[in-house]
């Protein structure tokens, strides 16, 4: 394996999955499930940079650096991806079309190469696919119609 692709469908229109897979505030919800990155300084805008911040592990950080590469809504985010001691940007995009009332929504992350690649794509996979069968899913659920929490909402973070 030296690219990630995943294929989900959800019963949520097109903009609903956009506004959850773009929004700052939301990302964390279902990245949770994964790593629990959370974006910094990212706008769905071409040439902005950003990073991902999750927790530290041994070996990693915690810290990717990317930058949108295309963003066209409500259907492709495209971005680079590197993680921040270096190695290889490889790159990651979002697409998303109608099907039916839903969403077809894949998720392509490329350009892994070597050893090292094959078992970071391995990894990531593992990660990825979690996030987008169970955290994403839980997400949109918690959605209105406009793409907003509902107040009861489990996934809204707890204000002290």
């Amino acid at each position: 394996m030296r690219a990630i692709r995943i294929v989900r469908d959800y019963p949520h229109p097109p903009q609903k999955v956009w506004r959850a897979v773009t929004d700052p505030e939301l990302i964390p919800l279902w990245t949770a499930t994964g790593a629990g990155a959370r974006p910094e300084s990212f706008a769905a805008i071409p040439a902005t940079k950003f990073k991902f911040v999750a927790k530290p592990k041994p070996g990693w950080s915690g810290v990717v650096v990317c930058e949108v590469l295309e963003a066209r809504e409500p259907s492709l985010l495209r971005y680079s991806w590197q993680d921040e001691g270096g190695g290889e940007v490889t790159e990651v995009a979002y697409s998303l079309a109608p099907r039916g009332s839903g969403t077809r929504f894949t998720y392509d992350h490329t350009g892994f190469t070597g050893a090292g690649g094959f078992f970071m794509a391995k990894i990531l996979g593992t990660v990825r696919t979690r996030m987008l069968t169970k955290g994403l899913p839980a997400v949109l659920n918690d959605l209105d119609d406009q793409g907003i929490l509902h107040q009861d909402s489990p996934l809204r973070p707890k204000r002290l």
